[in-house]
C-alpha cells in the first residue's frame, strides 16, 4: 500500500519532482505566487526557501590593495577632468554650465561635458549608500546597499528558448510567462526589464501592457525603461496608481527603478540621462551602469576598464545629486572582455570576474551600492551556461554585490530568455542565498562533542537524538538537483537536469495564480491603460 496520489506517482515515472512536499514546508512563504508569507494555492510544486532580503555575510574579495584603488580613482578623476564626457542632452549640459563644468563642443544636440574631481566628490557624497524600493505589496520591501544581496530577472532579451518550441521570437504570452515565474520563485526578489521582450505589440504602446501585466501578475519591485519622456512618465504613473499612492506619497517614497547605460567610450544619449533626470526629480532610483567591453568599447586593460567605467557611472551619479540631493542611485558594472577572435563578447570569464571584484571595491570607496549580473554567452541551458553563470554569481557574492541582474534565465549574450535556464539559476540561486546566509557557529550543540562521545569509534550518527532533533533543518535540500544514487535515477528514466527543469517550470505555470490586488486599483490602471493608448501612447520611429 502507498500513500503517493496518481499526480506523485506520474511525476516519479517522468523523473520529475513530486507533488509531496508539503511536510516539509514548515517556513511561511515557501508556496511563492502570492504575497509575501501566503501559501495559498492548489499545493506545493516545490520546496523553495522561504522570501527574504538575503545578507552577504562573507566578506568581499579585495584584489586592489589601497594604492591601486587610489590609482584607479586617480585615472577616472583624469577622465573627468581632462577628457571628459560627452552628454547629448541639452538639459543636463545647462545643469552642469550652471554648476560650473567646463562646457566645450557645444552644438544642439549636447556637448562634452569637463568637471573638477572637487565637485563630482562633493556630489557623490550626498548619495546614500543604502536605500529601500517598497512596491505595492509592502511585505516585498527591499533595502539596496549594505551586505544585503538581490536577485533580478533576465531583462531585454529579443528571443526566448525552450526545449518544446526551441528557440523563437519573444511575444506577450512568452513575457508574461516569465513574468510568472519571476513572481513565483521567492529567491527572485525584483522584476527588472521585460524577461523577453513582446514583439507582437507595437512599441508605442508596449509599455501600457507590460507594465500592466508586471503589476497584476507580481507584487514585487518593478523597472522602468528610460526609452522616451513619455514611456518614464507612463510608468511611474502606473506604478503609483498600483500602490494607492497620492503623488506627494509617490515623490516621498522610492518603490521603483531605472537602470541606464552610458554609450561606452564616455557618452550618455538622450532617452538614458532623460529617463535619469524625470525619475530622480520625482525620488525614485536609478542604477548607472557603463556596458564596458575590453578591447573594444573600453581600453584592452582591466584597470584601464574599471577607470572608464568608474567615470562614465560617476559623471551621471553627481547629476542625479545635483537634481535631487540625497537621491537613491546604485552605481553597476558590466565590464567585460570580448574575443579578440570575432570582437563577439564574452561573458562569465575569468576577466569579468575580475573586474566585477575590482569595481566592487571601487563602489565600497564611494559609498554607493553596487549592480552586477549574472552572464553568459552559451547559446542552450547546457554546460557551459552552468559554468558561466556560475563565474558570474561567484562574481557577484565575492565582490559585494548589492543587485544582481539578470539572475534567472539570461542566455545567447542575452539575446534570449531560457525557461528551462531560468529553473536552473533558481537552483543556483537558492543555494548561494543559503551559502552566504548563514553563519558559522560553535556553541555547545554545535560542536557536538556529546554527540561525537555516544557514537564513538565505528558507529553512525544516523539514529542518535542528537542527529534526530536536526535532521530536517540541517541542510539545504534541493528542488531541481537530483542527490540520488545511480541505480535511482536510472529507475525513474535517466532524466538529465535540463528535462527536469522543463516539466518544473510548466508545472509553475499550470498552477500559477496572480498575487491580489485591489479591484478599484486594478480598474483604475485599466482606465489609465486604455486612455493612454486611445491617445497614442508613445512616439516611436516606425
Amino acid at each position: 500500500m502507498t500513500d503517493d496520489n496518481p499526480a506523485d506517482t506520474a511525476a516519479k515515472k517522468a523523473g520529475a519532482p513530486t507533488l509531496r512536499t508539503e511536510k516539509r514546508l514548515r517556513a511561511v512563504g515557501r508556496r511563492g505566487g502570492g504575497r509575501a508569507g501566503n501559501t495559498r494555492g492548489k499545493g506545493a510544486i516545490i520546496d523553495q526557501i522561504p522570501w527574504s532580503v538575503p545578507v552577504n555575510l562573507d566578506k568581499p574579495v579585495e584584489p586592489l590593495p589601497p594604492e591601486g584603488i587610489e590609482a584607479i580613482h586617480n585615472n577616472a578623476m583624469r577622465i573627468l577632468e581632462e577628457v571628459g564626457i560627452e552628454f547629448l542632452n541639452p538639459e543636463a549640459v545647462g545643469i552642469f554650465r550652471k554648476e560650473g563644468c567646463t562646457i566645450e563642443n557645444e552644438s544642439t544636440t549636447g556637448a562634452v561635458v569637463k568637471m573638477d574631481r572637487a565637485w563630482v566628490m562633493e556630489k557623490i557624497a550626498l548619495a546614500p549608500s543604502s536605500f529601500t524600493l517598497t512596491p505595492r505589496n509592502r511585505d516585498r520591501q527591499i533595502t539596496i546597499g549594505g551586505n544585503h544581496i538581490l536577485f533580478g530577472n533576465v531583462s531585454s532579451a529579443p528571443n526566448c528558448h525552450d526545449l518544446d518550441r526551441g528557440r523563437r521570437t519573444g511575444d506577450r504570452e512568452a513575457y508574461r510567462d516569465f513574468i510568472k515565474l519571476t513572481q513565483y520563485f521567492n529567491c527572485i526578489h525584483f522584476a527588472g526589464g521585460y524577461p523577453v521582450e513582446p514583439m507582437d505589440i507595437h512599441p508605442s504602446v508596449r509599455h501600457f501592457d507590460c507594465l500592466y501585466d508586471k503589476l497584476t501578475l507580481t507584487d514585487k519591485v518593478v523597472h522602468a525603461y528610460s526609452l522616451g519622456s513619455e514611456r518614464v512618465e507612463d510608468v511611474m504613473e502606473m506604478v503609483r496608481i498600483a500602490g494607492g499612492m497620492t503623488h506627494e506619497e509617490f515623490a516621498a517614497t522610492p518603490c521603483m527603478y531605472t537602470n541606464i547605460n552610458s554609450t561606452s567610450p564616455l557618452k550618455h544619449d538622450w532617452p538614458m540621462i532623460d529617463g535619469l533626470l524625470r525619475l530622480s526629480r520625482k525620488g525614485q532610483a536609478t542604477v548607472v551602469t557603463p556596458f564596458t567591453l575590453a578591447g573594444a568599447m573600453s581600453p584592452i586593460t582591466l584597470a584601464g576598464t574599471v577607470s572608464s567605467s568608474i567615470a562614465e557611472a560617476l559623471c551621471a551619479i553627481a547629476l542625479i545629486q545635483t537634481v535631487n540631493p540625497g537621491c537613491p542611485c546604485g552605481f553597476g558594472t558590466f565590464s567585460s572582455n570580448v574575443d579578440m577572435k570575432t570582437g563577439a563578447p564574452a561573458f562569465g570569464t575569468p576577466d569579468y570576474m575580475r573586474t566585477t571584484q575590482m569595481t566592487g571595491q571601487m563602489a565600497r570607496y564611494y559609498g554607493l551600492p553596487l549592480r552586477s549580473s549574472n552572464t553568459c554567452v552559451s547559446n542552450a541551458p547546457d554546460n557551459q551556461a552552468t559554468w558561466e553563470s556560475s563565474h558570474s554569481l561567484f562574481a557577484a557574492i565575492t565582490s559585494g554585490s548589492n543587485m544582481v541582474y539578470h539572475a534567472a534565465g539570461w542566455l545567447e549574450g542575452g539575446l534570449c530568455a531560457g525557461y528551462e535556464k531560468f529553473v536552473m539559476d533558481c537552483e543556483q540561486l537558492q543555494q548561494i542565498i543559503t551559502y552566504v546566509s548563514k553563519p558559522a557557529k560553535w556553541d555547545e550543540g554545535e560542536l557536538a562533542f556529546d554527540a561525537i562521545s555516544e557514537v564513538g569509534h565505528g558507529g553512525h550518527f544516523f539514529g542518535i537524538q542528537h542527529t534526530q532533533d536536526r535532521y530536517e533543518k540541517a541542510f539545504y535540500s534541493p528542488f531541481l538537483s537530483d542527490w540520488s544514487n545511480f541505480e535511482n535515477w536510472r529507475d525513474r528514466g535517466s532524466v538529465e537536469t535540463v528535462k527536469r527543469a522543463n516539466i518544473l517550470w510548466k508545472k509553475i505555470l499550470e498552477e500559477f495564480e496572480a498575487p491580489p490586488m485591489d479591484e478599484a486599483i486594478r480598474e483604475e490602471l485599466s482606465e489609465f491603460v486604455e486612455r493612454r493608448k486611445r491617445e497614442g501612447g508613445a512616439p516611436t520611429d516606425f
